[in-house]
């Protein structure tokens, strides 16, 4: 299939154009940013600032949304990951600071369930963290956290995104953590939308939340949103950069990605998100529609499940299974050929990776056409 490459950039590296149906992945590129949030950015870069007025700024602009004392914008929702916790070990003392990742004589330990260890708690441990895990997959005691806190630690961290049923609620945790004068800090990277998340957490009792502002919030990818405590984002602060001391100096935010992630999130909160997913799930329904009739394939429409708290479920999406009477090419090679298409379209996987799923999230205009006329060639064996 043979269709326009894409932009004049892309096609001077010689880089594909990728459709994407897999939701906001970071090795995707994240989310397209609408143009005001681009002519923001554009318009940032003609002028010099001071960089820690600014990012006062945009904190409390931060604050304001999320129900928090302070905010700060971070390089993505990792980065918000490695400054909660350097604030939660370091605070304000210059000498902690300066030490990390060494955490001698200092409080080190995140305590995190077994349920929530994902590839991306690397950023705790990377400030000098050792995290000790509660619970096993399928479930967590509450004597399992109160035994876990000791004199050596210096938060409890909940993780969104990965399966929740092995983990005590939210609101139990800080419950039980506050009780011992622990803070909690929270990753909800892909949990917006929905709307309500941006300040539900913060409600919820946490002292940090760390967001993404490149998936859902369709701010520059390399952007997060960190709000929190006044003391801790503080402290989170002093850690990260435009400071020249913090572990998180690697982690520069820009003044044009500033910009970029102020001015979407502010379109996010005065979206009609209903209106949004409306459109999602009419992008969903209609692979399901042109898929249905292929004999050995169960195509579904998945309705939006927000309350599951978990990535990939805020949106309708339609899921592909191959049944065992199916005779044509096996799942892997449908996707192969998918990637290896021009443009390349990237899916995701579906129950265990037994299917496809296709997120409408990041689909364009009318792309979910081509995806469904690009499987039903491919699964008729026709390409």
């Amino acid at each position: 299939m043979e269709t326009d490459f894409g932009g004049a950039f892309y096609q001077r590296l010689g880089v594909k154009r990728v459709i994407n149906a897999a939701s906001w992945i970071t090795v995707y590129g994240g989310s397209i940013m609408p143009p005001s949030v681009v002519q923001a950015m554009e318009d940032a870069s003609h002028w010099f600032v001071d960089m820690h007025d600014l990012n006062q700024k945009a904190g409390d602009v931060i604050a304001k949304f999320t129900g928090a004392e302070a905010g700060l914008v971070t390089a993505g929702s990792a980065a918000g990951m490695l400054l909660e916790a350097a604030a939660c070990m370091t605070g304000t003392d210059p000498a902690k600071r300066h030490r990390i990742p060494d955490t001698t004589g200092m409080k080190s330990e995140i305590v995190i369930h077994r349920a929530h260890r994902v590839n991306y708690d690397h950023n705790f441990r990377a400030a000098g963290a050792t995290l000790v895990e509660i619970g096993n997959s399928g479930s967590t005691q509450e004597w399992e956290l109160e035994d876990a806190i000791g004199e050596n630690t210096a938060a409890v961290a909940y993780i969104f995104g990965p399966r929740q049923a092995g983990a005590l609620p939210l609101p139990k945790v800080v419950e039980i953590a506050h009780a011992h004068d622990v803070p909690v800090i929270v990753d909800a990277a892909a949990m917006l939308p929905p709307l309500e998340n941006l300040s539900r957490f913060i409600t919820e009792g946490a002292d940090m939340v760390s967001f993404s502002g490149g998936k859902g919030v369709l701010g520059p990818q390399s952007t997060g949103i960190l709000c929190g405590r006044g003391d801790l984002i503080e402290a989170a602060y002093m850690n990260g950069a435009p400071n020249s001391e913090g572990i998180g100096r690697a982690a520069k935010v820009c003044k044009e990605e500033i910009a970029g992630l102020i001015t979407a999130l502010e379109l996010f909160v005065d979206t009609d998100q209903q209106a949004v997913a409306a459109g999602w799930r009419a992008k969903s329904q209609h692979v399901v529609s042109a898929l249905r009739d292929v004999p050995g394939l169960r195509v579904e429409l998945a309705e939006a499940e927000p309350d599951r708290d978990e990535a990939f479920t805020t949106s309708a999406r339609a899921i592909i299974f191959f049944e065992k009477s199916w005779k044509g090419p096996d799942r892997q090679a449908v996707v192969q050929k998918l990637i290896d298409g021009d443009p390349s379209i990237r899916v995701g996987a579906a129950q265990n990776s037994d299917g496809i799923a296709i997120i409408p999230v990041n689909l364009g205009d009318g792309e979910e056409a081509i995806v469904a006329s690009r499987l039903k060639e491919i699964l008729a064996g026709k390409a």
